[in-house]
């Protein structure tokens, strides 16, 4: 006998201890029940079907994701930097952080507005270099980054800080990371040599050295500065040289260095100080005290305002006082007075540390002592004509050189 679906419901019923008829189960209630099963049956379904279809369309949206981060990581680790015109060899974060002890407070040999510099040790192929890392937090870093790219693939003179290499990846958190890898100056700074004590370590201080290696370091800073105005690449305006600048090899030779403010000059074929050489205006930028006076009203930046810079660490280099110290206040300059007691008591100002020396030395002969003050009165004098308040009646860093040059061998032909 072959039973319908609703004769074996029925049956099914019975087997359970349901009455139909006899008890509260009526017909419309097994409808009702047969209804309600085939309602789950169809949630079980709907289920079977949403839940997979879910968690696919979760697990796309989470490779998408995860996809969309690691391009914009792998784009910021291999973002590329402005060419250098030259092969480099490539650096990455990691080998930076192992040379710098994970850039360690005991490594950090400097810092500046836009920057930190750490020494390097054990580099490829074991150097010891300097590593100029970029605070891109601070505004403005990342221009000078890619400004001083700009400027450094170009530029090659010996009084030039040497670049061996860039770095534009991702540091240990994820966070854009920017560095120049620049040959290591053992000496220092210029500033830090020039203002430390006696009692420091460092046994290049000036105060112990003779007017000699001066002349040098003033002489290698116009050669460098006179490369920059008149080389083949196009005239540059360094726009912040000061002696923090200005870096000493083991041999006191003078590089220049920190090009992050550096502006090309926009007329090549200008040909005096006063005419049409400057670059477009931008914010003023530099440091207090080497600025010129036309740039820190507002003016556009110029050589001659990198004449007037040197101008300023030049009378520094000798007088052996900040354009910000102490005495010179009250509208007192370096430059106001260098011209006060110039000519005449250009030795009332000079270093007493290097008087000192001078006088201590064999150098005591009327003779010598002659051709000292000569030369003193020489350079200050070229410190006077660099810092003129007109940009027009200030010297070329060429006619600067040139005479430089001069003042330093004609005091070595009399020693």
């Amino acid at each position: 006998m072959v039973y319908s679906g609703m004769q074996l419901l029925y049956i099914l019923m019975e087997i359970s201890g349901f009455v139909v008829g006899q008890s509260c189960y009526t017909y419309q209630h097994v409808l009702l029940h047969i209804q309600v099963l085939q309602l789950r049956k169809k949630g079980l379904i709907v289920l079977k079907v949403v839940i997979p279809l879910a968690s696919t369309v979760s697990l796309v949206a989470v490779i998408a994701v995860l996809s969309l981060f690691y391009k914009k990581r792998q784009k910021r680790k291999f973002m590329t930097i402005p060419s250098f015109g030259r092969s480099f060899p490539k650096v990455s974060y990691n080998v930076l952080a192992r040379a710098t002890d994970g850039f360690s407070a005991s490594n950090l040999i400097g810092s500046g507005k836009y920057s930190f510099v750490y020494k390097g040790e054990c580099f490829q192929d074991g150097n010891v270099v300097a590593i100029k890392v970029f605070s891109l937090n601070t505004r403005g870093a990342q221009k000078s980054f890619i400004a001083e790219c700009n400027v450094m693939r170009n530029l090659r003179h010996r009084n030039l800080v040497h670049i061996l290499t860039a770095c534009s990846s991702i540091d240990s958190e994820g966070n854009d990371f920017k560095a120049l890898i620049y040959e290591f100056m053992p000496r220092g700074d210029l500033h830090k040599v020039l203002y430390s004590n006696g009692g420091d370590e460092n046994p290049s201080n000036l105060n112990h050295i003779m007017l000699g290696e001066r002349l040098s370091i003033v002489v290698d800073v116009a050669d460098a500065l006179e490369y920059l105005h008149h080389n083949s690449q196009g005239s540059m305006v360094h726009c912040d040289l000061k002696p923090s600048n200005i870096l000493l090899d083991e041999n006191m030779m003078a590089h220049v260095g920190d090009f992050g403010l550096a502006r090309f000059k926009v007329d090549p074929t200008a040909s005096s100080l006063g005419d049409s050489n400057s670059t477009s205006s931008i914010a003023i930028k530099g440091t207090i005290g080497y600025v010129a006076p036309e740039y820190a009203g507002g003016g556009e930046v110029s050589m001659a305002t990198n004449v007037y810079s040197f101008g300023v660490v030049l009378l520094e280099i000798f007088i052996r006082k900040r354009p910000t110290d102490d005495m010179l206040k009250d509208g007192l300059s370096i430059v106001s007075l260098t011209e006060m007691n110039f000519p005449d008591r250009v030795l009332e100002i000079v270093d007493s540390q290097l008087l000192q020396k001078l006088i201590l030395g064999p150098e005591t002969q009327t003779a010598v002592n002659e051709k000292i003050v000569q030369c003193l009165t020489s350079m200050l004098n070229i410190g006077l004509y660099c810092t003129k308040t007109s940009p027009s009646e200030r010297i070329s860093m060429q006619e600067v050189a040139a005479k430089l040059h001069g003042i330093k061998n004609a005091y070595l032909r009399g020693n």
